[in-house]
């Protein structure tokens, strides 16, 4: 054989084993595109294992009598088929109406910092979001930017809404809920679904894009999320500061375009400053009670009472922060808060989807009727608890018609 194919020969050999290495490497990413996603929630958004809640006849006929709202979800983050119903997760379509769900948040996560914790997240810490959106295959532009994040997340629940008119409608204002409301009267099972920001770092320094932010539908912006922003300090952040001057033009901003604002994971500071400025109620879209789960994560129930004083809601959560996480314990804590604070202030914000591990998902939020009829709760009471207090709130404060940003 001569050199010269010999060398012909190493070359093919050498080509050959360069596009099997990189058949290999497709079949790899494609497994990993195709599987990963799906393990990743399974072992994040999980529900602790128990036998099917038993439910009185009574407790049914009543639950299917109110209007059941929820305040917090971070369904949207995830790659699953949200119309589709599947064994893991907490949030989709038909678990919702099973649950029978009027109103759902899906909020919307843009930054969360690996190996979060709920007392102190460095600002620059490595964000663990941006590595769920490559495995995800999100947009390119979503790898670097919040913003272009909280966009494509609107947009995966425009293009639900879509897909399923009949079943979800995204609410822009006082009209939109109040067509849905209607509809369910007449026995329709659609959904009102509110956008909401977690983070207002999704801002990106610049208002600009909080008006973008009203265009693609968000009507509810949540301050901060696990870390310190330019608007302040957060409550698992590191400066513990209150609003920035930043921080003031936003309010001032989503104030002006009737946007509600979420001081779930903000300081006790920037609460105590946004108290004091805000011309409007205010929520927390999900939290614990600390005077009854000493935890990091939740605020005072001083300050609970000063948002309640104020017109505002307070979302009771269904995970870690109330400690007991089973149903009896979550409504533990909901009669905690109404003793505290008052029956008219007082609403769900599961956090499902948002790895955390609970005990029930939507489908199953009437073992809570049940056990707040068994408690003694009155009807009023579980009937503003499980929804009526977002409605009402919803109906008052969201824009009467589109404002323009």
């Amino acid at each position: 054989m001569t050199k010269e194919n010999q060398n012909r020969r190493i070359s093919k050999g050498w080509q050959l084993t360069a596009s099997i290495t990189s058949i290999f490497i497709i079949i790899a990413l494609g497994f990993t595109l195709i599987f990963a996603p799906a393990a990743i929630e399974k072992g994040t958004n999980q529900i602790n294992a128990h036998p099917p809640y038993p439910i009185s006849q009574e407790a049914s006929r009543l639950h299917q009598q109110l209007t059941v709202a929820d305040l917090h979800a971070d369904s949207l983050l995830w790659n699953r088929d949200l119309s589709q119903q599947e064994n893991y997760g907490h949030v989709d379509l038909p678990r919702l109406q099973q649950g029978n769900v009027a109103i759902q948040t899906f909020a919307v996560p843009t930054k969360s910092p690996r190996g979060q914790n709920y007392s102190r997240n460095e600002s620059d810490a490595p964000d663990g979001i941006t590595m769920l959106a490559m495995i995800q295959a999100w947009p390119p532009a979503t790898w670097n930017s919040l913003y272009q994040r909280a966009l494509y997340q609107s947009g995966k629940l425009h293009k639900l809404e879509q897909s399923n008119p009949e079943d979800l409608k995204i609410i822009r204002n006082q009209s939109d809920l109040g067509m849905v409301l209607t509809a369910r009267q007449q026995g329709s099972q659609q959904v009102a679904a509110l956008l909401a920001l977690e983070g207002a770092h999704a801002f990106e320094g610049n208002l600009d894009n909080l008006e973008g932010l009203y265009e693609a539908g968000y009507r509810m912006i949540g301050l901060h999320h696990f870390f310190d922003n330019r608007l302040g300090g957060s409550l698992h952040g590191v400066s513990g500061s209150r609003l920035s001057l930043f921080g003031r033009r936003a309010l001032a901003r989503m104030e002006a375009l009737n946007m509600i604002v979420d001081l779930a994971h903000s300081s006790e500071s920037v609460v105590d400053e946004v108290l004091k400025l805000a011309k409007r109620p205010v929520v927390i879209s999900h939290t614990g009670i600390l005077g009854t789960c000493d935890s990091p994560r939740n605020i005072s129930d001083n300050l609970i009472q000063r948002i309640a004083e104020k017109g505002g809601l307070i979302g009771i959560g269904f995970w870690d922060a109330i400690c007991d996480t089973s149903p009896e314990g979550i409504v533990n804590t909901l009669r905690y808060a109404i003793d505290l604070v008052g029956e008219d202030h007082i609403a769900l914000g599961s956090d499902f989807d948002g790895g955390t591990k609970v005990s029930l998902d939507a489908s199953e939020l009437a073992v809570l009727t049940e056990l707040m009829i068994r408690k003694g709760f009155s009807e009023t009471e579980i009937r503003k608890v499980m929804g009526e207090n977002v409605q009402k709130f919803l109906m008052k404060h969201l824009p009467e018609e589109k404002t323009e940003a």
